[in-house]
């Protein structure tokens, strides 16, 4: 072999050497996705799920510390029926006692506090170290926040791992406030519609693979004849306190050129919260708006001034707080680095990153003590807004 030939062939050699490595090492990628993704879709604790059956029996199904689907149906449950929740980690055990669920008022006159927070996406531990940090939960995870008001402006599922448990923690503060003669308010965001329509875009894989295992699409979890989805078919979605006006996302212009009463509005999202988007559009075209870009839900325009937002004016603000006699607009939906002010203080966007601003120690919810308004961290006040 001449000096050319062997040149030659060293370089083909070489290639083909080189080729080969980088197959094996993409197939040796793609199995380490592969292996990847199947461990993020593993089950983790979760539930419990309480489902009616239509022959009057009740299923309850959760999934233990060990992964494992626990799976039980009741003739009947018994009286004092106690539902066991932990966190996905098995950590924040609480209990939970099923109580009588009726819509909440849409007004409430103001106590000497309220603890307003928003977002908080399936992240137990973010919710639990806030409330306990401030004082609105013992402990044990029990109230302890006296004649005072608990405010959660939507958006529970999604994103996180706890959603189930998250909403039981709420249900379960709802009925021990009302008899410390206080007040658990959770208003409908918009991940709450989003995911009784099936759309699962944010859910984290856990839950798909719960529902693929059980045989049901995941919203039937939370449907009608669900107790959750009993307590989330009667969530309002406009609420007052005192002076300051509550809803998920904002109110623009085209809101307001609707003349609608708040009731009507929580009435009306309530009809078809557990319909897909076709069937809700269908329903009527002011169920169409309001699950729409401008309705309540979804309407950045008082925090954001893009024009594809469509913006609010100041003067058309002012109309929307004169007709619901309204001195704040309280919102959430629309993320920001800390709690933030828009309009001169009268517009407040509570939304935060909840996992990074307790990390970094910045402001994660609001409270209004009197007439003062504080940015409160997960060590309390942090400073007057």
């Amino acid at each position: 072999m001449n000096k050319a030939s062997f040149t030659k062939y060293f370089l083909v050699a070489f290639t083909l050497m080189f080729i080969s490595s980088g197959l094996s090492a993409g197939t040796l990628d793609l199995e380490g996705k592969k292996k990847e993704k199947e461990k993020k879709e593993e089950l983790s604790a979760d539930g419990p799920y309480v489902l009616y059956q239509p022959d009057s029996r009740v299923r309850i199904i959760s999934v233990d510390k060990k992964r494992q689907i626990v799976d039980t149906t009741y003739n009947a449950l018994p009286e004092d029926f106690t539902l066991h929740v932990i966190d996905h980690k098995g950590r924040f055990p609480f209990d939970v006692k099923l109580h009588p669920v009726k819509r909440p008022d849409w007004q409430y006159r103001q106590p000497e506090k309220v603890f307003v927070m928003s977002d908080p996406h399936g992240r137990l531990d973010c919710v639990i170290s806030l409330l306990q940090g401030n004082g609105i939960i013992d402990s044990n995870y029990n109230w302890s926040f006296g004649s005072n008001h608990l405010m959660v402006i939507g958006d529970i599922f999604d994103r996180g791992k706890d959603v189930p448990q998250i909403f039981w923690l709420f249900y379960k503060l709802e009925d021990e406030a009302a008899k410390a003669g206080g007040t658990v308010s959770f208003l409908l965001g918009n991940h709450e519609p989003l995911v009784l329509a099936n759309d699962l875009r944010y859910t984290k894989d856990k839950y798909k693979v719960l529902a693929e295992k059980l045989g049901m699409d995941y919203p039937k979890l939370f449907g009608p004849d669900t107790e959750l989805g009993r307590w989330l078919g009667t969530r309002n979605t406009m609420q007052t306190i005192g002076n300051d006006l509550y809803v998920h996302a904002g109110l623009g212009k085209n809101f307001y050129d609707r003349n609608l009463s708040i009731p009507t509005v929580n009435e009306e999202m309530s009809k078809a919260l557990f319909l897909n988007k076709k069937e809700r559009k269908a329903l009527s075209p002011l169920t169409a708006f309001l699950y729409g870009n401008d309705g309540p839900i979804w309407y950045r325009g008082l925090v954001r001034t893009d024009a594809k937002y469509h913006p609010m004016a100041q003067d058309s603000l002012q109309m929307v707080m004169d007709r619901y006699k309204a001195k704040h607009i309280i919102v959430g939906h629309t993320i920001f680095k800390d709690i933030s002010t828009f309009y001169d203080g009268k517009v407040i966007g509570v939304n935060v990153d909840n996992k990074e601003n307790r990390k970094k120690k910045r402001g994660r919810a609001l409270l209004i003590d009197g007439d003062s308004y504080f940015v409160v961290g997960d060590k309390g006040i942090q400073r007057k807004l």
